[in-house]
């Protein structure tokens, strides 16, 4: 049987928010093992002068914990 755990993370990107999904993914996997699944909780944007400036995505990171 195995046992998952979530965590929550933000990332962020200047390009978009799958951008900001992929980079989010990648650095979760660099540090937790076993990453299963990934879970888009929430975006949003950082606006300057009218323009967007910033794409933001909270994740919720599912991973298999080692036995």
């Amino acid at each position: 049987m195995a046992v998952a755990r979530v965590t929550e993370i933000i990332s962020s990107s200047k390009k978009s928010f799958d951008h900001a999904i992929k980079k989010g993914v990648k650095r979760a996997s660099r540090t937790l093992r076993n990453v299963q699944s990934a879970w888009v909780k929430d975006q949003n944007v950082i606006i300057e002068d009218g323009e967007v400036v910033e794409y933001r995505v909270l994740l919720k990171i599912t991973f298999i914990l080692a036995d």
